[in-house]
């Protein structure tokens, strides 16, 4: 990364103006030379030259990160799971950084900047070992100091390409060692298909042979004198050995194999076997291939024909003709006119290009589409005169003819999109969902919200707590799939709630509001007073009590309901007292036989921020509160106090008002 803090600013700029602004070169160091990695395999880089400081993107980092000093690996997920691995620089005060991307059918230069592809990423500015483990806590830790050094580990999916960077962020050349795996790590990248030759074809005029390779084979395994090989039958030799893509990068799939002379029409066979590398080919994980032979026949020049298409995507964009005989990459039509596409609807081709190598031949030649096929059914790809007047044309410089051609089924797209019934009730909502199933849609996963799943077309959801739900469909036929959400409202909640005052003060008669939740129809209150009312908001509420009554009870209920019938009710109980006047009495009697036992304020009902003292003669203060239930009982710790004059003092703030009320007197404690 290029900065870990504002400290390091200005070092960081002329440093790296001086020594790492210069471009990477060295095999493994660009995204697009990354080295093949095996996952039973260690990697060490003793030293690492300086260059880089390409910006790439990060994860919610505010700094902007880089490729300093870097190396990249690649991969290929076979299991799916998490994967763990640890980088160990030989310098323990080295930072070393890294950031993994998934570049499944992308072009690995993406990873400077499309930020989507990031899977997992550690920037931390401490020195020390650094990597993804169980220890993690996160998938993307961004750059500073004190930052964790193990991020948490990636989710892998089979089948996937995922390409490594490692950035040595320390201005030196230590190096470091990479190891994959480790405890949690359930990802496999180890390819245990067993390397083997796929086939061997050979050119127009017999003078080499083209060997497939069913795998990626490391490029230091193959002998350039052509020594892995020898030539079964014929007067020809194998005379040296080559691989186009070992220029740029560290494995190959193919390899050209110069023979002494050219072989005429007929079968042979070619054996591999220990080169005088003594070793065969070999792929990435050091297996070789077995010794064998495998046969070619060498056929009279003729016409290369289509042969296959790449697998298609749904609604596809373009189209990947596979030819088994290489054609000329200057015989392709840029414009695509070599080819037309015919089928159940109109299909234009834009434009063709083959994926040449350093002799201008292709197998594969690419068709991009105007628009993608959204529509299934048959069609074809036909070979026709371009406006380049002749057809596409093989390394033997024999022309397809013209009218040839393969077809390829697509299926329809599809479409997620539901609809839905809701049937509202009391205590329970029905929702039922539909979708037509239009296309061949054999897959449906619905989400439906409160951890409602269904593989159903037709599900049935029961709700029992109502509001918002998010619900989610995605459906599939096998080849193309569409996902769809939609928000459903059960606005039939009912929820009964009221306020009202806890304490009833002779007349001041009690205020209750409404403040119940639903659509609401009707209102039903019952005020435990003789009265009742259908209002939303009633009227003021009188409760008188009865002759030398200090205080009495009182249960309110409202009861509510809506258009289904439904109803809920809230019930409270109010106590109404025969005075809020607050006083504090003149004497009390502390002997425990139930009457003015206490000295404390007497009806402070409505008294907030309550302070109550008593003092002694002495001046020492004997109690205090500031809750009017707080009483005392005439003792200090449970010492009797002797009888006597006390003096208290009393504040509080009436709650109603707001006013502010200090007073103070004497009190008797009589035993």
């Amino acid at each position: 990364m290029n900065f870990k803090t504002a400290a390091l600013f200005c070092f960081l700029v002329v440093f790296a103006s001086e020594v790492n602004g210069q471009a990477c070169t060295a095999l493994g160091q660009t995204p697009a030379t990354a080295f093949p990695v095996c996952g039973t395999s260690s990697f060490s880089q003793n030293t690492v030259p300086i260059c880089g400081n390409t910006p790439v993107p990060g994860v919610g980092c505010s700094n902007v990160l880089s490729d300093k000093n870097p190396y990249w690996y690649k991969f290929t997920c076979f299991e799916s799971g998490k994967l763990a691995f640890q980088i160990t620089p030989n310098d323990m005060d080295d930072d070393y950084d890294w950031q993994i991307y998934d570049i499944t059918g992308k072009n690995p230069n993406e990873v400077y900047s499309n930020g989507s592809l990031i899977v997992s990423s550690n920037w931390s500015g401490e020195p020390g070992i650094t990597g993804a483990s169980p220890a993690g806590r996160s998938l993307n830790v961004c750059e500073g100091f004190g930052r964790p050094l193990f991020s948490s580990m990636p989710d892998l999916k089979k089948g996937h390409e995922y390409i490594m960077l490692v950035s040595h962020f320390t201005n030196s050349q230590s190096g470091y060692k990479l190891s994959f795996g480790g405890t949690g790590s359930t990802a496999s990248i180890t390819d245990t298909t067993l390397p083997a030759i796929e086939k061997v074809i050979a050119a127009c005029d017999g003078s080499r042979l083209t060997v497939v390779l069913n795998k990626k084979m490391r490029c230091t395994s193959l002998a350039v004198n052509g020594s892995d090989f020898q030539l079964i039958g014929g007067a020809s030799a194998v005379q040296s050995a080559n691989a186009g893509s070992c220029s740029s990068g560290f494995d190959m799939d193919t390899v050209i194999v110069t023979l002494t002379a050219p072989l005429m029409p007929g079968s042979y066979k070619l054996r591999i076997n220990k080169g005088s590398d003594a070793n065969t080919l070999t792929d990435n994980c050091d297996t070789p291939i077995p010794d064998g032979e495998i046969p070619f026949v060498v056929t009279p020049i003729q016409p290369t024909l289509p042969d296959s298409l790449m697998p298609l995507q749904c609604a596809p964009t373009e189209l990947t003709l596979v030819f088994n005989t290489p054609m000329k990459c200057a015989s392709i039509a840029a414009n695509g006119t070599d080819f037309i596409v015919t089928g159940p609807t109109m299909v234009q081709v834009t434009s063709a290009a083959g994926n040449c190598n350093g002799q201008g031949l292709t197998s594969k030649i690419t068709l991009k589409l105007t628009a993608p096929i959204y529509t299934g059914g048959t069609y074809q790809v036909t070979v026709v005169n371009g406006t380049d007047l002749n057809t596409v044309i093989n390394e033997c410089g024999v022309p397809t003819p013209a009218g040839s051609s393969i077809s390829f089924q697509l299926k329809d797209t599809v479409s997620a999109a539901f609809t839905y019934d809701v049937a509202l009730g009391c205590r329970i909502d029905t929702v039922a969902y539909f979708h037509d199933g239009r296309n061949g849609i054999n897959l449906y996963q619905w989400q439906m919200d409160d951890n409602k799943l269904s593989r159903d077309q037709y599900p049935v959801a029961y709700y029992t707590k109502f509001g918002e739900k998010r619900v989610m469909l995605t459906v599939s036929n096998g080849f193309c799939s569409d996902t769809s959400a939609q928000t459903i409202m059960l606005d039939n909640e009912l929820l009964a709630r009221f306020s009202y005052p806890e304490i009833v003060c002779p007349e001041e008669p009690a205020v209750f509001t409404d403040g119940s939740l639903g659509k609401i129809n009707s209102w039903n209150w019952q005020f435990g007073n003789g009265f009742a009312s259908t209002a939303q908001n009633p009227g003021p509420q009188p409760y008188v009590l009865p002759p030398l009554t200090r205080e009495r009870k009182f249960n309110v209920k409202l009861i509510i309901g809506n258009q289904l019938g439904c109803f809920d009710t809230a019930s409270v109980s109010i106590k109404a007292v025969s005075s809020c006047y607050i006083a504090v009495p003149g004497a009390f009697t502390p002997n425990n036989d139930g009457t003015n036992d206490f000295l404390y304020p007497l009806n402070a009902f409505k008294a907030v921020n309550l302070r109550f003292r008593v003092f002694n003669r002495y001046g020492q203060m004997v109690f205090e509160a500031s809750e009017p239930h707080q009483k005392w009982d005439g003792t200090i710790r449970g010492t009797p106090q002797p009888a006597g004059t006390y003096v208290w003092t009393l504040s509080y703030t009436e709650s109603d008002t707001g006013k502010q009320v200090s007073v103070k007197g004497n009190s008797v404690l009589i035993r």
